[in-house]
C-alpha cells in the first residue's frame, strides 16, 4: 500500500536536479526511495515506525554488502531445531496452509543464529514470501476472497522464501557512504544534519484511514515473531494493538503536517502525497510556504494496484511530488 516503486523514475529525475549529500527517507515503508537514494551515491538515513520495514531497509540500505550464503540457507531450511510451534498454533486456519506457518516457525529457530545483515535479509525475505501469497499483500482477510490469479499465491512459502533471498541478495550492494536505519516516531528524531528529507507519510482517504498496522499486522508480527506486541485475541485476523500515527486520519493530518514541516524547516523537503487524499495540493502547497520560501509541485499520473492480475481493481491518481526549499 503506497509503495513508491512506479514512482521512482519520477522521483529520481526530480531529485537529481537538487544538490545535497545527506538524506533522511523519513517514512521508508517499502525502502525503494531510501535505496533509490543509496544508487545515487547519498549518505541516507531510512527511518520508519514499523518494525518490518526498518528491517526491509536495515537489508538493503543500511546493509554494506552482506549476503546470504548457501551454508547459511541450508541453516534456515533445515528442521525446526527448538520445536516452537507459536506461528502455526496462533494462526491456525488464518492466511496460509499448516505447512507454511510451521515452515515459518521452523526458519525463526533459525534465524537468531545468523549476524546482524544476514537476519535482516532473511526476515525481509520472509515477510516478501507471506506478502506474495496473501491476497492482495493485506492481513485484512483469512481467505481467497481476492484471488486475481497470482501463481504466488498458490506456491509454498518455502519457494517463495527461496526465490525472496535470491532477490535480496543480488539487490544488496555498497555505495560507500555509511548509511543507517531507524525505527522511531519521526517526531522524535533529532532533524540537525540531513541535507535533504524525504516524507512520504500515509496518506489521509476521505472516506476511511490509512492504518498500516490493520493491513500489514502478520507483516509487523513475523518480523520480531510477535515479540513485544500485543495480539487482539477477540479480533478474527489476530491483529495486533495499533501505534497511533496522525497521518493516518484526516481529522489530524493538517496540524501533523504543518508540525512535520516546520521540525524539518532547515533541510530541503521532499513531500510526495496523492489527490486522492486530504488534504489537498493547495493546502499543502500552503503550509508548506508558512516554512519556505520557494516551493514546486510536480504532478504525475499514477496508478493504484490490488495485485498484478489484470482484472484487479485499480484506481487513476496524480501524485504529487512538491519540492520545499
Amino acid at each position: 500500500m503506497g509503495s513508491k516503486y512506479k514512482m521512482i523514475p519520477y522521483l529520481s529525475s526530480v531529485l537529481s536536479n537538487i544538490r545535497f549529500e545527506t538524506a533522511l527517507d523519513a517514512f521508508s515503508e517499502s525502502g525503494v526511495v531510501a535505496y533509490s537514494l543509496k544508487e545515487m551515491g547519498k549518505q541516507v538515513t531510512a527511518n520508519d515506525f514499523l518494525h518490518f520495514s526498518s528491517t526491509i531497509a536495515k537489508a538493503i540500505v543500511e546493509n554494506p554488502g552482506v549476503t546470504l550464503s548457501q551454508e547459511d540457507m541450508e541453516l534456515l531450511l533445515s528442521p525446526n531445531k527448538d520445536g516452537r510451534n507459536f506461528i502455526q498454533t496462533t494462526f491456525q486456519n488464518l492466511y496460509f496452509p499448516l505447512e507454511d506457518h510451521q515452515f515459518l516457525d521452523s526458519v525463526w529457530s533459525h534465524i537468531e543464529d545468523l549476524p546482524l545483515y544476514k537476519r535482516e535479509i532473511a526476515l525481509s525475505a520472509l515477510c516478501l514470501a507471506a506478502a506474495r501469497k496473501q491476497p492482495r499483500g493485506v492481513f485484512t482477510i483469512t481467505d481467497l476472497r481476492y484471488d486475481d490469479g497470482r501463481k504466488n499465491m498458490h506456491l509454498p512459502l518455502r519457494e517463495l522464501f527461496v526465490k525472496a533471498v535470491e532477490e535480496y541478495n543480488n539487490a544488496v550492494f555498497d555505495n560507500g557512504k555509511i548509511n543507517s536505519v531507524m525505527c522511531e516516531d519521526i517526531f522524535s528524531i533529532d532533524p540537525s544534519g540531513f541535507d535533504l528529507v524525504y516524507f512520504d507519510p500515509p496518506y489521509a482517504p476521505p472516506k476511511d484511514d490509512a492504518d498500516y498496522i490493520k493491513r500489514y499486522h502478520f507483516l509487523e508480527g513475523l518480523s520480531r515473531y510477535w515479540r513485544d506486541v500485543k495480539i487482539m485475541e477477540n479480533t478474527k485476523t489476530k491483529k495486533i494493538e495499533k501505534r497511533y500515527t496522525p497521518f493516518a486520519y484526516k481529522r489530524t493530518i493538517r496540524e501533523a503536517l504543518s508540525k512535520l514541516f516546520r521540525k524539518f524547516e532547515n533541510s530541503i523537503i521532499v513531500l510526495s502525497y496523492s489527490s486522492n487524499s486530504v488534504p489537498g495540493e493547495k493546502e499543502i502547497y500552503d503550509l508548506l510556504r508558512e516554512v519556505k520560501g520557494d516551493v514546486e509541485v510536480y504532478s504525475v499520473p499514477h496508478t493504484y494496484s490490488f495485485g498484478t492480475h489484470e482484472t484487479a481493481k485499480r484506481r487513476q491518481v496524480n501524485e504529487y511530488i512538491f519540492v520545499a526549499r
